[in-house]
Order: structure tokens, then sequence, then C-alpha cells
């Protein structure tokens, strides 16, 4: 095993398993949000209340500023200008939060505005005012989340991921805790969560302070305020937001056309994509993150062979993971909707919406994780422009099929177009790669991707024989639970079991890497 594989592996198992921690608190909190608000006027409100800042947040948090920071930190790093790379840092900081304040208290003081805007379908409903007054109480976790994505781009480019990825566990403890402290006796209730997130983002931003400090990152205020470095992350970031802002007009397109369709879809979309997450986020999102370093150091050192085999390294090993979570996600869609959301005010109907999005939100997840292990390949060489074109002809697609598909397929239309549109993104990224630095090994993804589809069809056929024999028979609750996760990890062990036989190169990486954990430990 190669240096940089030991080391992209390495980092994306940190972020991976924190991640994981995040995800699983993460439906904890959603289970007792669907039980306590349902699919309901309340809960609708909260999504596009938290959908709003939460732009702002996408924007420059979710790896956006760490892929423009990361390689030009990287560059000064590399060179040995370590007083530099802390300069630039520190320049970066105090505009960084500047800017996040007053975008804040514009969106604080505009929310009435915006709401009106992404959500037209609420203007003349009750909602519509407690939408607007929950953006308000939330949109400081805005700036929290701006400010940490920094910090997370300081200390990915030193190769530290844990205190950025174990953030997000913090910020669903505080709205967990939330719900049983604040929601009780905060009327209306709902209010409370907006409290919570606010309360979260806060941690997610402190809680890589001490990492910050060990590390000799000290605050103080640098001269001149304007770095050149920062110019330069300036310049990279600038198509950065811009791609991801046209990206981000997918999901207000979504909650938009959503918000004119029955009562409950926001809600619907917003449970059936939080399901997506789950893989996305511990292995597609957490690949992309920790390989930019290394693919930034490789670019920095003009060592494209490695560059190149260092992405496709990271792209099959997605993939190992992605394909059969497709398949058993679309397989087991409704028991596992049932499973974590039915109870209190979630009813059978909110199961049978949430599941109906998560049968098309789980068609792209493919796409979504190459999206995220691809376009670090680019910032690496710190192209944000072409990423950002291709992502703006996606979200013309998207708009196009969300129209096209919502009158057949209600909601289920609007996460169908959204995966469609992510496919085409991620094709168009391979294609202009290839054609910029030639072959990047597309046979041996192929071949691939071949095993990986036999595996998982094998394990698809057993999981739908199961659950039909298992889960649809359970009498009880704790039963159907019970008899859902025999049939999980009964469809892992044939999938890696088929996967073995066929001799699939990622499992045997994997497994080599374990045993030399294992014997290290």
């Amino acid at each position: 095993m190669t240096s940089p594989e030991r080391r992209v592996t390495a980092a994306a198992g940190v972020v991976g398993g924190a991640t994981l921690l995040s995800r699983l608190l993460g439906f904890v909190r959603d289970v007792f949000i669907a039980q306590l608000f349902g699919s309901g006027m309340a809960a609708d409100a909260f999504f596009v209340a938290l959908r709003i800042p939460n732009l702002l947040r996408r924007l420059m948090g979710e790896g956006t500023l760490a892929a423009s920071f990361v390689p030009v930190f990287t560059g000064y790093w590399e060179r040995g200008e370590k007083d530099e790379a802390w300069a630039m840092a520190r320049s970066a900081t105090w505009l960084v939060t500047m800017i996040l304040a007053a975008l804040v208290l514009a969106g604080m003081l505009g929310a009435w505005w915006l709401v009106a805007v992404i959500a037209p379908g609420f203007r003349a409903l009750v909602k519509f005012g407690l939408t607007v007054s929950l953006t308000r109480v939330m949109f400081p976790f805005a700036f929290f989340m701006g400010v940490a994505a920094l910090q997370m781009g300081i200390l990915n480019s030193l190769h530290h991921f844990f205190s950025p990825a174990i953030g997000p566990a913090l910020f669903n403890v505080a709205v967990i805790t939330s719900i049983f402290t604040l929601c009780p006796v905060i009327d209306p209730p709902v209010m409370g969560l907006a409290y919570g997130v606010v309360v979260g983002g806060a941690l997610q931003m402190l809680v890589q302070v001490p990492a910050l400090a060990s590390r000799g990152f000290r605050p103080i205020r640098p001269k001149p305020l304007i770095h050149p470095g920062v110019v330069r992350v300036g310049r990279l970031l600038g198509p950065t937001v811009l791609g991801l802002a046209a990206m981000q007009i997918n999901l207000v397109v979504d909650t938009l056309l959503a918000s004119l369709l029955a009562e409950g879809s926001v809600s619907y979309l917003y449970y059936g994509n939080r399901l997506v997450q789950l893989p996305l986020g511990v292995f597609g999102i957490a690949m992309g993150i920790a390989v930019l370093p290394t693919l930034s150091a490789h670019a920095a050192r003009r060592e494209m062979g490695r560059l190149i085999e260092t992405l496709g390294f990271a792209i099959r090993l997605v993939l190992f993971i992605t394909i059969p979570a497709t398949l058993g996600l679309i397989i087991l869609r409704y028991p596992i909707v049932q499973t974590l959301f039915e109870r209190g005010k979630f009813t059978a109907a909110s199961t049978q919406g949430a599941a109906f999005a998560l049968l098309f939100y789980a068609v792209g997840l493919c796409a979504f994780a190459g999206v995220k292990v691809i376009v670090p390949a680019f910032y690496s060489m710190e192209d944000t422009a072409t990423p950002m074109k291709i992502s703006i002809y996606a979200v013309g697609l998207n708009i196009v099929l969300s129209i096209l598909l919502m009158g057949p397929l209600r909601h289920g239309g609007l996460a169908l177009a959204t995966s469609l549109a992510s496919l085409f993104n991620v094709v168009s990224l391979l294609v202009v790669f290839k054609n910029r630095v030639g072959r990047i090994g597309g046979r041996r993804i192929l071949a691939s991707t071949a095993k990986l589809a036999g595996s998982s069809a094998v394990m698809g056929l057993a999981a739908a024989w199961m659950a039909h024999r298992w889960v649809a028979e359970a009498a009880t609750a704790a039963g159907r639970g019970a008899a859902l996760a025999t049939v999980i990890l009964a469809g892992m062990a044939i999938y890696v079991g088929c996967s073995y036989a066929l001799r699939c190169e990622e499992l045997t990486f994997l497994v080599r890497t374990l045993r030399e954990r294992y014997s290290k430990t």
C-alpha cells in the first residue's frame, strides 16, 4: 500500500468514523423531531427556515471554503514558508468573521422577504409567520458554521481531521438536548429547536479552537489585513461559491416547488434526503475531505501520475460502499422509514411519503458521492472554474426536470430530478478531467464497478426475500426493528462474501488495512 493511499485511508477513516457518529445522532434527532412534529405545519416551517441559513452555511461550509483554502495554504507549507501560511490564515479568519457578521445581520433583517421567495406557497398560510420567526432565530447559525469551515480548512491542511469531523456530533447533541429541555417550555415548541440549532453551531466552532491553538495558530490582528494568499483564495473561492450557489438553487427550487404541493411535501423530502445522507456523509463527503490535502500536495509537487492514481483509488473505494448502499436503500426504503420514524405524529401516510422521496434520492447516491470525490481533484490544481460551469448546467437541467416530473411524481419527481442532475454533473466532470490529464484508470474503475454490481445484485435479491419473509411479518415495532437489523447485517455479509469470491480489489485493500492496524494495536 503506497503512502498516499495510507494517508487518504487513515484520514477518511477518522472523518468517516466521526461522521458516522454524527449521522447516528442525527437520526436520533430526526426520530424525536418526527415523533414530536410529524410532517405537519410546524415541521414544514422549521425545515424551510433551517434551509435559509443553511444556504449560507453550505456556501462557506461543507468543504467549500476549505477547498479553496487548502491548496493555497498547502503550497506555502510545502515550500517551507510556514510564517506566510500562518499570516494568510490570520488574515482569512478576520475577513471571514467580518463578512459573515454582516451577512447574518442582513439575513435577520430581511427574513420576511427571504421566506416569501423560498416558500411562496406558505404566503397565505399561518405557517408563513412562524417560518419567518424561526428564520430570524436561526440565522446566527450560519455565522458559526462559516467560521468553523475556515477552521476546518486550516486543520485539514495540517492533516488534522478529528476536531472538524466531531463538530457535527456536538451539533446534534445540542439539538437533541433542546428537544427535551426547551421545546416543552417554549411556545410554540418548535422554537426550542431553533435555539438548539444556534447552540449546536457555536459548539461546532468552539470544538476546533484547542486543536488550532495547539498547532500555533493565534487569531491576532493581521498586518496587512488582506494577505496576498487570501487574494488567491478569493479568486479560487469566487467560482467555487458560484458553482455551489448554483447547486444550492436546486434545493431552493425543490423547496419552492414542494411548498406548492400538498402539506408535508417539504418534510417528506427532508426525511428521504436524510437517509441518503448517511452513506453519503460517512463515505462520499469523508473521502472528499480526506483526499483534498493529498491531491493538493501532489499538485504542488507536480506529481500528476500520483494525483491520478490517488483519485482513481478514491473513486473505486467510494463505489465499493455506495453501489450496495443504493440498492439496499431502494429495496428496504419502506421498512427503514417505518422503523426509524413512524411513531407519534409521524403517521403511516408520512412513512409512505418519505419512502417515496427516498426511492428517488437513492437513485443518485453514487453520483452524489462521486461529485464529492472528483471535484477536489480540480480544486487541488487550483481550478474552481470548471466545476462551477458544469454545476450551472446541472442546475438548469434540474429545474427543467423538476417542473416536468413534479406533476406525475409529486415530491418524488423533485427528488428524481436532483438525482438525474447529479448524474449529469459527475459524468461531465469525469469527461473533462480525462480530456485534461489523459487516462484516469477508467478501465480499472469499470471492471471494479462490474464486480461490485454483481455482488450487490446477489445481496439485493437476498435482502428482498428476507425482508418479505421477516420484516413484513413482524407483529410489533421492536420485532420489525430486530428483523430489519438482521436483514441489513445478513445483506452486508452476503455482499462481502460475493466480493471476496470475485476477488474485488477494494475489499482486499480494506482487509489488509484492518489487519495492519490490528497488528499495530
